[in-house]
């Protein structure tokens, strides 16, 4: 009896496979750590067996006594913005990515050169140098001129990359649809289609009615940007781990964003009750100031109210994760006694953060919605 012919596998199949995709990019990502690593370290041997000033200071460095661990400063390093993507490793031998860092000064113009000449903090270059907040400063304390700091730094970056993330599935999304009218998505899609009714139905049309599609474009965008860039970081590694919406100035610009959308958009009716609202006059004088300052007020609170939560739960986490090290710094037996409960916490949290990162991209969106369907409001006797 014979049996059937055995087949070639099929190679192009079988890269179709989302999961074997998948399976190859975490491969290619990893040996690109791994190989950044070994070259790091290869690069400082040679400069040691060579005799180079700066390798063999760096040698006799490491023999000193380690820096005691600063929870502090970890955890500060990891909300605040910087001017290289730190991968792993500390000091001369941490591994990172460099990003551009593009200046502007009156007196010498726009200057542009990588962030790997700063080496991390520890040199100057072009006259420019990182303080201890990771800012660019002059060299010279006494040189008082201006710089005007325009580079690509990690948040800019994770912005980039969450927004071609976004166009991504957009495009994706869009040909799909294109392609199979009046069918019901499939994969990724299906999970993503969910979240742009909620938003039209539950959100914007519910908020502000008749005219919610005139301002879903802009709702739907805000809620993705803020999303995505909550999920992403909450990754650990590269191109996850920016804190984005913990940043002031980007939750600043979605409040300014918001603001001028508003106001722009009120009708008179709106603008009557702030400066002719229906109370007796002699109360003017109180209630006219309150509803000013409740103009301002309401993009103020969305602004700190995403930054607030969303650096919280990064400094809870870390937090928590800096128990090892810092009872390991008492005793190595302590850090390793504490280390299962500090790593469940930091699990739990991550998980709550999860959470988190949905709900403040849901009541930013939810709330400028709100605000909208108050400011277009029609007048109702």
């Amino acid at each position: 009896m014979m049996g059937h012919p055995k087949k070639m596998p099929d190679f192009i199949t079988l890269f179709n496979m989302s999961y074997v995709r998948k399976t190859l990019v975490t491969f290619v990502f990893s040996a690109f750590l791994i190989v950044s690593t070994f070259a790091n370290h290869s690069s400082s041997e040679g400069k040691v067996a060579t005799g180079h000033p700066e390798a063999t200071h760096e040698a006799s460095a490491s023999h000193e006594k380690p820096a005691k661990y600063d929870p502090g400063k970890m955890i500060m390093d990891h909300v605040t913005d910087a001017h290289d993507w730190h991968l792993f490793g500390e000091g001369h031998e941490a591994v990172s990515i460099s990003l551009p860092v593009i200046l502007y000064v009156k007196s010498k113009g726009l200057i542009n050169f990588s962030s790997s000449n700063f080496q991390h903090g520890h040199a100057a270059y072009e006259g420019f140098r990182l303080n201890d907040k990771g800012s660019v400063v002059w060299e010279d304390e006494t040189n008082t001129e201006a710089i005007y700091d325009i580079s690509i730094t990690k948040n800019v970056l994770a912005m980039m990359l969450a927004v071609l993330a976004l166009m991504i599935i957009t495009i994706g999304m869009a040909r799909s649809y294109s392609k199979r009218q009046g069918k019901a998505p499939k994969g990724f899609h299906n999970l993503v289609e969910p979240l742009i009714l909620f938003i039209r139905d539950d959100v914007a049309r519910a908020s502000i009615g008749h005219k919610a599609d005139k301002y879903l474009p802009m709702l739907l965008s805000i809620f993705f940007f803020i999303f995505v860039n909550n999920i992403f970081g909450l990754i650990p590694i590269f191109p996850g781990g920016a804190n984005v919406t913990g940043n002031i100035a980007v939750t600043m610009v979605l409040a300014v964003i918001v603001f001028l959308t508003v106001n722009l958009n009120a009708n008179k009716y709106y603008w009557k009750h702030i400066f002719v609202p229906d109370v007796p006059v002699w109360m003017y004088i109180i209630i006219i100031p309150i509803e000013i300052l409740g103009v301002v007020l309401k993009p103020f609170v969305l602004m700190l109210r995403l930054f607030a939560n969303i650096t919280a739960g990064h400094i809870i986490i870390l937090g928590f994760f800096s128990l090892i090290f810092i009872f390991g710094a008492m005793k190595p037996g302590l850090g390793l006694a504490v280390s299962p409960l500090s790593v469940a916490f930091t699990v739990f949290m991550s998980l709550l953060e999860l959470l988190v990162a949905f709900l403040q991209a849901f009541v930013f969106t939810l709330l400028t919605a709100i605000y909208i369907g108050s400011a277009i409001e029609e007048h109702h006797h």
